[in-house]
């Protein structure tokens, strides 16, 4: 019933863009050669200076941040990194047993460690493990700035990592208080995040809030509407179950299924299984088709 030619292909596995600073030549020549060997793509830096520097032209998957460096030391540098972009992984290259380094680098943000020697290998693995989870950030990231639908994207703990203009009028229209990125949800709304990750809706004084991320995603992706309107909305029609209505959401936004299968905690396959039944209910034969009808009926970004 579905051409095989319509049915979307996994893409190859991204290159992981890596950022190395170290203020050590021999270092960065070493790591540079042994990560290229692994497929990466490595840009180095000699300083935290020259590492800000860097970011200008080269968006990095992760970053492999040596603590002790003169000047700008490493946890410095961290933060001024994540000052630039907060969901980038920071990893420290630390000395065996500097258990005060490895705490503070968790303190100010850093996502891991590795202790000098390195061994590539684990480097490796730590690096696509975290890389991995930063293009799934950036993915929902840009699903949550890009769409006129009021969204917004929080961490368990309540901080706001974006939010969209759309949602910024609604909270203010409703008489919400808007936070900006890093900054807390007022108390009712982080509330309802926490009653998003155990249910896939929820309402909270005058607004309704639909979760579009898994139970176990660590960002949650909201979705906002006022009272009286359907909180299916991205959800294409309301014969759709609720994880195909997700499937959905995530396909009108452009995702393609290797990312709504990392979004939503599935495999590729299951994805392609839900969108057969997408088709199958919506009367179409294709994925641009299927997006259109959303779009037609309900107006969907």
């Amino acid at each position: 019933m579905h051409p095989e030619a319509d049915r979307p292909q996994a893409p190859p596995a991204p290159e992981t863009r890596v950022l190395v600073v170290d203020d050590n030549a021999d270092a960065r020549s070493f790591m540079t050669r042994a990560l290229a060997d692994e497929a990466m793509l490595v840009h180095t830096a000699a300083s935290g200076n020259a590492a800000l520097d860097v970011l200008m032209h080269f968006t990095p998957d992760a970053v492999l941040l040596d603590v002790d460096m003169p000047g700008m030391d490493g946890f410095a540098t961290c933060v001024r990194l994540l000052d630039r972009h907060a969901d980038l992984p920071v990893i420290f290259m630390t000395g065996l047993g500097d258990i005060g380094h490895i705490v503070r680098g968790f303190e100010i943000g850093a996502c891991d460690y590795v202790t000098k020697p390195v061994a590539i290998a684990e480097v490796v693995a730590r690096l696509r493990s975290h890389a991995g989870k930063a293009r799934l950030a950036r993915s929902a990231r840009q699903a949550v700035l890009g769409s006129s639908v009021p969204m917004f994207a929080a961490g368990r703990g309540g901080k706001i990592l974006w939010i969209n203009d759309s949602a910024m009028a609604l909270l203010h229209a409703r008489g919400w208080p808007v936070p900006g990125p890093g900054e807390g949800l007022a108390s009712g709304l982080h509330a309802a995040v926490l009653r998003l990750c155990i249910a896939a809706e929820t309402s909270a004084d005058g607004l309704c809030l639909r979760r579009l991320t898994s139970e176990a995603a660590e960002v949650v992706v909201v979705e906002l509407s006022a009272p009286g309107q359907d909180l299916g909305a991205s959800a294409a029609v309301p014969v759709l179950t609720p994880r195909e209505a997700e499937v959905m959401a995530w396909v009108a936004r452009g995702k393609t299924n290797r990312d709504i299968a990392e979004i939503l905690g599935m495999s590729p396959r299951t994805v392609n299984k839900h969108l057969e039944h997408i088709y199958e209910k919506l009367g179409v034969e294709t994925r641009t088709a299927a997006v259109a009808a959303a779009r037609r009926t309900l107006g969907t970004a």
